[in-house]
């Protein structure tokens, strides 16, 4: 599991807590001054980079937040290509609605479906192999501005793909181009190179606690 900032959380909510306290213009005075400091940082911000964005956790929306990622890119008019480690065996219905920006999208779903329903191990690490060498032509490709790997931290951790292989493309990528590797169980090598980590939390799951089954428009 990732460390969460737990001192961090407790020191904002211990903020808002006096922020209900003060003054309007005790309010107005301090708002001013987080301003102020806002603006300091901005400018400290100047760097630009393509970056290393890792979302992983047990917890539901790693893909959906990605996606979230693609569609802002291709509203600024950017070319992204999406490729998918895991589905395949089926249509993914995101795949359906992307259609309408097939001028700047690629959308590869290279995967079989999960390791249970597939039961062949080498066909697996056959399949991972040729979606991560589809994702490293559209890396090393800089007219692409985001490639997303989809659930490729799964195929990472099961050890179809190896690790120091992606670390070296990613290290190595042109330096505007932004890259997405999504999935559970993210490895500490990817998570350590990595610019940006979100790890998903599982509070509660229908499946779980109702035995609800995945759903057309929730879960695919």
């Amino acid at each position: 599991m990732i460390n969460k900032p737990k001192v961090f959380l407790e020191d904002c909510l211990v903020y808002m807590m006096n922020e209900n306290k003060l003054s309007t213009e005790q309010y107005q005075k301090k708002m001013r001054q987080r301003k102020e400091v806002q603006q300091e940082r901005l400018v400290e911000a100047s760097n630009k980079k393509g970056l290393i964005i890792v979302n992983t956790g047990n917890g539901k929306g790693k893909t959906t937040a990605a996606l979230g990622m693609v569609l802002r890119s291709l509203g600024h008019g950017f070319n992204v290509a999406i490729i998918q480690f895991i589905k395949g065996a089926w249509e993914p219905a995101e795949k359906n609605i992307l259609r309408i920006f097939e001028q700047q999208l690629q959308f590869h779903a290279m995967g079989e479906g999960f390791t249970w329903d597939t039961q062949d191990r080498e066909r697996d690490i056959c399949k991972a192999e040729e979606a991560w060498e589809k994702g490293l032509s559209y890396i090393n490709n800089s007219n692409y501005q985001l490639v997303l790997l989809d659930e490729i931290n799964i195929v990472l951790r099961l050890g179809y793909l190896k690790p120091q292989v992606i670390i070296n493309a990613l290290e190595n990528k042109p330096k505007n181009t932004h890259v997405i590797l999504t999935g559970r169980n993210a490895l500490p090598e990817i998570v350590k190179i990595a610019d940006l980590v979100t790890e998903m939390s599982l509070v509660k799951h229908p499946f779980r606690e109702q035995k609800i089954k995945a759903q057309a428009g929730i879960e695919f």
